[in-house]
């Protein structure tokens, strides 16, 4: 099966087939990375390799919507296509912390729907069809809900905590701020309420 951009589908003798799928990061979490970062346009899912403990690691967020192309089989699940691409990216973090969504267009709305981790994503692909806007791939942070806190390390969390502070601290700046606007023009209308003219 040819679809869009050139994804094309291969059928191998043992009727597993082979493909591509484009999944969109949309992480808003910072993420801890090794410092050896590489970013390649398409990918081919591998298992899993051990880190070296000399290894240097940092955290900092992944680009907004980046699209990566994977090359895989129809008995990947969605749980090594997360694990793939954390791999990809070097990044250390639980692969519990994510979760992959599709993302179907109907009636000009986007509708979201998470994957369980045994669903296969080339399968998914291949019963849409061959338009790839109605069906598309994002990994997000798991919900709130779904988060495995027990994986995250004590640094992460800090540093979860000092994001979520400078957020609040925002926040009530922009209400102070939209306020003070507020009552500003209040005091001028009543002032020019109780002006009378000579």
């Amino acid at each position: 099966m040819m679809v869009q951009n050139g994804l094309i589908m291969k059928m191998a003798e043992d009727g597993t087939y082979t493909g591509f799928i484009k999944v969109h990061l949309k992480l808003k979490r910072p993420v801890t990375v090794s410092d050896t970062l590489d970013s390649p346009s398409i990918i081919t899912i591998k298992p899993m390799s051990s880190r070296s403990p000399a290894e240097k690691i940092t955290s900092f967020y992944l680009p907004l919507d980046a699209v990566k192309q994977l090359h895989i089989s129809s008995l990947t699940t969605a749980s090594e296509v997360i694990r793939g691409l954390l791999q990809t990216f070097q990044v250390m973090d639980d692969p519990l912390k994510f979760a992959l969504f599709k993302q179907m267009q109907r009636d000009g709305q986007a509708l979201f729907q998470k994957l369980a981790l045994t669903e296969h994503p080339l399968y998914l692909r291949l019963i849409a069809g061959p338009d790839t806007e109605k069906l598309s791939f994002i990994l997000k942070e798991n919900e709130t809900g779904d988060v495995q806190w027990e994986a995250f390390t004590v640094p992460e969390l800090h540093n979860f905590l000092m994001i979520l502070d400078k957020e609040e601290k925002e926040k009530v700046q922009q209400v102070h701020k939209k306020y003070d606007a507020f009552r500003q023009h209040l005091q001028e209308a009543l002032t020019n309420s109780t002006v009378k003219p000579l």
